[in-house]
């Protein structure tokens, strides 16, 4: 394995990495399971993709339709634990663990829990680390 060379240069890992500066407030993760991918997981992170476009929130490059000053992460992650009650989505730095996500749900998770922070009760599994 080759080895890292370690960036020591903080403008240059800013310029690689800029989230590393960035106004990021809440990290969405939507599950791409094998078993949440067949229950429309693939449609959840869709509109979640849409909506965050739609309102301008969505962290990223500008040449990728992001904003570099958005709040919000997107990201696809492998199964979480419970994909029997998929699509799972989780909402960090809270902890809540949204379950049965379907894409007509992701309005309410965007507009209330990301811009509002509500949690989503009629879709939440876990929330506050862990507690129900």
């Amino acid at each position: 394995m080759a080895k890292t060379k370690k960036i020591k240069d903080r403008e240059r890992l800013v310029k690689l990495a800029p989230v590393t500066e960035a106004p990021v407030r809440r990290h969405v993760f939507v599950c791409n399971g094998k078993s949440c991918m067949a229950v429309g997981a693939a449609e959840v992170k869709t509109e979640f993709e849409q909506i965050l476009a739609e309102k301008e929130i969505r962290f990223g490059k500008t040449s990728k339709g992001r904003n570099p000053e958005g709040p919000v992460v997107l990201t696809d992650c492998g199964s979480v634990g419970f994909c029997s009650v998929g699509p799972a989505v989780l909402v960090y730095p809270e902890g809540v663990w949204y379950a049965q996500v379907q894409a007509e749900d992701v309005r309410d998770i965007v507009e209330h829990h990301l811009e509002k922070s509500e949690v989503v009760e009629r879709l939440a599994l876990i929330k506050e680390f862990g507690t129900n």
